[in-house]
Formats: C-alpha cells, sequence, structure tokens
C-alpha cells in the first residue's frame, strides 16, 4: 500500500502537470494532504463515486504516460547510478588513495550526466 502510494506520488511529481486541472487537485489531496474520498468530494462538490474514478483515471493516465515514456524508471535508474557514484567516491576518500584509473573510472560513470566532464575528458 505504501509502495503504491510512494509510486504515484513520484508519477504525480512526473506527470502532474498533464493532467487535468481536477485530477490534480484531487491527487494532491489524496496523496499529499491524506484527504479521504468523501472529504475530497466534499471540497470539490462532487460525490465519493466521483472522487474514486478521478482518482482510477489518473492513475491510470500517469501509468500510460510512464509506459510509453519511461520517465521515472529512468529518474530511478540515474539515482541508483549516482549512488554507485558516490559510494566509490567514499571508499577512495576513507582509503587516501585515488590513482589515476580509478579517477577515470569515476569520471567515466559521472559523464552522462554532466557536460563538464565530458568536455574534460575530450
Amino acid at each position: 500500500m505504501l509502495e503504491q502510494r510512494l509510486y504515484l506520488a513520484e508519477l504525480f511529481d512526473i506527470y502532474g502537470p498533464l493532467l487535468t486541472d481536477k485530477q490534480q487537485k484531487c491527487l494532491s489531496m489524496h496523496l499529499f494532504e491524506d484527504f479521504s474520498m468523501s472529504e475530497i468530494g466534499e471540497d470539490l462538490a462532487v460525490s465519493r463515486q466521483a472522487v474514486y474514478d478521478i482518482l482510477h483515471r489518473s492513475e491510470q493516465t500517469m501509468a500510460a504516460y510512464e509506459k510509453k515514456l519511461g520517465l521515472a524508471q529512468r529518474l530511478r535508474e540515474q539515482r541508483q547510478e549516482l549512488t554507485e557514484i558516490y559510494d566509490d567516491i567514499s571508499q577512495l576518500s576513507s582509503s587516501k588513495k585515488m590513482d589515476e584509473k580509478e579517477a577515470n573510472h569515476i569520471l567515466m560513470k559521472l559523464a552522462p550526466y554532466t557536460s563538464k566532464v565530458q568536455e574534460e575528458l575530450d
């Protein structure tokens, strides 16, 4: 349940602006303000069933965007790669030694995320 909510929040951060205003408000209240469907319905002057339908359609829409574009997956992969880079740098700094081969390895990992590193390698 919590994982699903976090996943929807992640999709909302990326694809939320592509939803209608009502969908955005409904999802925001549900995900971030922890309003019940009844409370959202009262605020939006719609039935609880209408809120359920809006939430369900919004989730389907964002899932369809993710399936086509894959931006959330790409972001997760980048975070993982950056975490590995951080760990590599931490190990080097704690051992107080960094040879050129190790430094180039780290720079190559960073290259896809920053143009400055790529320019220095060229």
